[in-house]
């Protein structure tokens, strides 16, 4: 792995702390100002409002901009965001709706940011195949820790201490990251299009991924995916209580289960590749996730429901190894940006639908109701794109991606690594 990965890597498992730390401490902040739901829903509802307003616009812009510009300046800006609710805090003037612009705010942020290392990756790893996995397992896995082990009990933590610490140490992080980013080294920017307007640019590259089934195939999985799970998270703290008598602490287990299930999987995700080939581990780890939630559907006790929850992680840790690799591998640079936001964009778009489902299935019939139908749909959506991400058209892409993907002379500033930046 080039030096540059590493620091990318421990900027990102910086910030992935932060994160952690502000997505607890956030809800628990606006906790103390309202106990209205609706209030408290816009505060979490606002941090994933721009990808759904602005994801394929971002990943036009990203594509026009330096990449490693855009990350340390997107970290640093969050860095200096925060102080604005943490001074609020000191001074005692913090506000729901203050709340909600700061997470509007961060979640733009993060689009970009998020965009950018997406797009970034590849230049820094010559668009190799292997290495891509290797890397994205490696940051899949800390970002699961960080984020879902540490952060949030060090935001907890830290909450006890008074209400700007959280943030502050959010923004630390963010500084971090952004001085970490900045060191690396930079990658030839994309060949200018033709005169092209930024709404032209964003829909060429949405349309692009509608074309070509593999992508749109490895688009569709977490599209789905998000529906079938937001479907089974609305409803799971009362199907633990209620048909698995577990309390909160129980629930807490639960939910550390199917964390502990998501880093084996990007740990294993390669292992997987190499042994039945990126196409059919991809088809084997959807399905794996479908059958974990119907037997989580069918659990009759805790124990049992950890364990579908640890194989449901397992399954969508690895599937969020493997598809943005490939996807990495095959899609030319000029066009990086755009296609990842407006896969991300898809899979943000159908959370809220998969939430309203699970509710209103829950109310209409039961709590389980919603885990069956979750079950169903990840099975269906395993069928019907097992052939657009099969063995056969994984390594037609690949093949076909091999000429620019990797140069003969691997050094960003060499004229073949431009040369494969500039294939329009």
């Amino acid at each position: 792995m080039p030096a540059g990965f590493g620091r990318l890597w421990t900027a990102q498992t910086v910030s992935s702390l932060g994160d952690g730390v502000t997505h607890a401490a956030l809800p628990l902040i606006a906790l103390t100002l309202t106990r209205d739901p609706m209030a408290l829903a816009v505060v979490t509802a606002a941090g994933t409002l721009p990808w759904l307003l602005f994801g394929v616009l971002g990943g036009a812009l990203v594509d026009r901009w330096d990449r490693r510009h855009t990350m340390w300046v997107a970290d640093a800006a969050r860095a200096a965001l925060l102080a604005i609710p943490a001074a609020a805090a000191v001074l005692d003037m913090l506000s729901i709706p203050l709340l909600a612009a700061v997470a509007f705010m961060l979640g733009l942020g993060g689009l970009f940011f998020d965009t950018a290392a997406t797009a970034y990756l590849p230049d820094l790893l010559h668009r190799d195949p292997a290495l891509l996995e290797r890397a994205n397992s490696r940051l899949r896995g800390a970002q699961t820790a960080m984020s879902g082990f540490a952060g949030p009990p060090a935001g907890s933590a830290l909450l006890a201490l008074g209400r700007s610490v959280p943030l502050l140490a959010d923004a630390v992080s963010f500084a971090l990251s952004a001085l970490l980013v900045r060191t690396l080294s930079a990658t030839p920017r994309p060949a200018a299009e033709a005169r092209e307007s930024l709404l032209q640019q964003a829909r060429a590259g949405a349309s692009y991924v509608f074309r070509d089934r593999l992508l749109l195939g490895l688009a569709l999985r977490p599209a789905v995916g998000n529906i079938a799970f937001l479907a089974v998270e609305t409803v799971l703290a009362l199907f633990a209580r209620e048909r698995l008598g577990a309390g909160t602490f129980g629930f807490g287990l639960l939910l550390t289960a199917e964390a502990t299930g998501g880093l084996l999987g990007a740990g294993i995700a390669s292992f997987l590749g190499r042994r039945l080939g990126t196409g059919a581990a991809l088809t084997c780890t959807a399905a794996a996730e479908g059958l974990a939630i119907l037997a989580l559907a069918a659990a009759p006790n805790p124990y049992l429901a950890g364990l579908a929850l640890a194989v449901c992680g397992a399954g969508m840790g690895a599937t969020m190894v493997l598809g943005p690799s490939l996807r990495q591998a095959i899609v030319p640079a000029h066009l990086m940006g755009r296609v990842a936001s407006t896969s991300r964009m898809l899979a943000m778009c159908a959370a809220p639908l998969g939430a309203f489902l699970g509710g209103w299935l829950a109310t209409a019939y039961d709590v389980r109701t919603p885990l069956y139908a979750a079950a169903g749909l990840l099975l269906t959506m395993t069928a019907i794109t097992a052939t657009m991400t099969s063995n056969r058209r994984v390594e037609a892409a690949l093949r076909a991606a091999a000429p620019t993907a990797v140069p003969d002379h691997p050094e960003p500033a060499e004229p073949a690594q431009k040369s494969a930046s500039d294939v329009l």
